[in-house]
């Protein structure tokens, strides 16, 4: 009798283990597609936006490419040659965003950290800041190229600045905005500043860390396109500024057209990769969204 009422408690159990996950299957697929739809939307817009505007403006044809102007470049007229120069391009960009987006997005993260744990080194430091946010990057670039240099540690210098301040505010305000009630909690139990941060503040703060994230995605494309035409000379950045001057619009526009996918694209992930950490680490933050 006992083994028998085991054996049903087992089988209940298994029924809800397999349910969780088709239901958690079924939640991922349907981000997914959220995610697939919320693209196809928004380059859906830029297309539209693209060809009303040469309209509205009366662009000349010679000057303003369409998208298809820019498909027959890409894949009809001597397709592997200018797919293999923007695909390269592109990668080099990638590369420079990569590096910018990671030095931008630590440095953030760091400093948010240290001013969240001490308000008089946030009143020393946040002026910093602010001055590299006020400066415009392309009055900075001379400066930072005589003392870096024209190599990756310029790119990483220009891309941090970019994404720095930004990630910083959004950052700060997340690791603030954990309340009061679940801050004291966690101290009753014992947990010191660290321990308080680490399983109260960052679980709060995910929102706030991931709108950072999505607003340094196309920052750091900025910067590393601003790095490669002033200081480099490689990728999408420097590839435009050559074309400009050799008249090649096609190609210009073929350039613009690949960054701007790229970008929809990426931040789309994001925004993916956001609405499954919400969902795993903070549901209830994820439901009220």
């Amino acid at each position: 009798m006992n083994f028998k009422i085991e054996d049903s408690a087992d089988r209940s159990l298994i029924a809800v283990r397999t349910k969780v996950k088709r239901d958690a299957a079924k939640e991922t697929a349907k981000l997914a597609t959220t995610t697939v739809l919320n693209t196809l939307l928004s380059l859906a817009v830029v297309v539209v936006l693209w060809i009303f505007s040469l309209w509205a403006f009366d662009v000349s044809p010679y000057i303003g490419k369409g998208p298809i102007d820019v498909f027959e470049y890409l894949f009809l007229e001597n397709a592997a040659e200018h797919q293999a120069l923007v695909l390269g391009a592109l990668n080099q960009t990638m590369i420079d965003a990569a590096i910018g987006f990671s030095f931008g997005l630590f440095f953030a993260t760091f400093i948010s950290v240290l001013f969240t744990v001490s308000k008089g080194l946030e009143q020393a430091l946040m002026p910093i800041a602010m001055l590299l946010r006020s400066v415009p990057l392309i009055a900075m670039a001379p400066i930072l190229i005589l003392i870096f240099g024209r190599e990756q540690l310029t790119v990483a210098v220009m891309g941090a600045i970019v994404v720095l301040f930004p990630a910083l505010v959004n950052i700060v305000f997340g690791l603030r905005s954990a309340s009061k009630a679940m801050l004291d909690v966690a101290t009753v139990y014992g947990a010191d500043r660290w321990a308080a941060l680490r399983y109260v503040a960052f679980p709060s703060s995910l929102p706030s860390f991931f709108a950072a994230v999505k607003i340094s995605v196309p920052g750091a494309i900025t910067g590393a396109l601003l790095v490669e035409w002033l200081a480099t000379g490689q990728g999408i950045g420097y590839g435009i500024i050559s074309a400009v001057g050799r008249a090649k619009t096609d190609e210009v526009w073929a350039y613009v057209a690949t960054i701007t996918l790229v970008s929809i694209v990426l931040y789309n992930l994001v925004a993916l990769f956001e609405s499954y950490i919400l969902k795993k680490y903070a549901p209830q933050v994820w439901k009220n969204r």
